[in-house]
Order: structure tokens, then sequence, then C-alpha cells
């Protein structure tokens, strides 16, 4: 496996990587409107955006086939997401280290936006509670998530 930043190239990849994740995990915890804001927020300008800034990383396996994609920005760690097909091989953990090291470099606290789905996850993983949240979607649907945190230590 390897983790490479991603190029203006690959945003097609990233963008399938996302929406495919989202509408095939998200409906099973989430409301329709919810969805649907999901994908919205993960806009095709946001990504390129993101590319751009060189915040962007995709993780491909052993056979150079794209499994994941994780966002950087300053603190935070956004759009983490690995396609169905390669969930619980141990893609997502290599996408959370890679981002915490990245972070770890300049901030001593790492911050994520985590859904449903994956809390459970980033709670084995040492992250912690800050706050509760919810956004109103447009059908009056709701998008409930968690806002966590973790300590960073410094790499020697």
């Amino acid at each position: 496996m390897k983790i490479n930043a991603a190029k203006e190239a690959d945003f097609d990849t990233v963008r399938s990587i996302t929406q495919q994740t989202i509408k095939a995990v998200y409906p099973h915890y989430y409301p329709k409107g919810a969805v649907d804001f999901f994908l919205a927020h993960h806009s095709d300008e946001k990504i390129m955006r993101d590319i751009r800034s060189g915040d962007v990383f995709l993780l491909y396996t052993d056979n150079n086939e794209a499994a994941g994609t994780v966002t950087t920005e300053k603190n935070e760690i956004n759009r983490l997401f690995v396609l169905p097909e390669y969930q619980g091989h141990g893609f997502g953990g290599a996408l959370l280290l890679f981002a915490e090291e990245r972070i770890a470099e300049n901030y001593d606290i790492a911050e994520l936006s985590v859904s449903l789905p994956a809390k459970a996850i980033y709670l084995k993983k040492g992250y912690v509670f800050k706050e509760y949240c919810a956004i109103k979607t447009e059908n009056g649907d709701y998008l409930c998530f968690d806002n966590m945190e973790k300590p960073m230590l410094k790499q020697k």
C-alpha cells in the first residue's frame, strides 16, 4: 500500500471514492436529506480547492488500485473515505495514521467531525468527544455528528 498526494488529474478518483462511499454507507445511518447535504458538502469545488492546496491524499493498494482518500487542513482531518469493498482491511487506519502524522508535524491536537458510522472507530483510536452538532437539511431532516479531538505526540 502507498499514500500519495492527489494531483489535479486525480480529481475524478477522489470525487468517485467520496461519493461512492457516502452513497453506499450513509443511507444506513442518515435520512435522505442528510445524505444529500453530505454529498453537496463534499462538492467538486471543495475537492479541487483542497487538491490544489496540497491537502488531499490517495491510498493505493498493492495492486495500484485507489481504495481511499483523506484530506488534512491545518489540524483537521476531513474527507476520510475508504471504498466499501476495501473496508475492513486496515486502509482507513492507515489513512488516519498518515493524517495524524502530518498534523503532528505542526499541531498539538488533531480535530475531526465524526459521522455516526465512524464514531466507534475514532473512539477506539483515542479520540474524545468535544461537541455534538446537528444541521437541519432542506427537507427537514437532520445531519447529526460529533466533533472530536486527539492530542498529537510530537515525533522525535
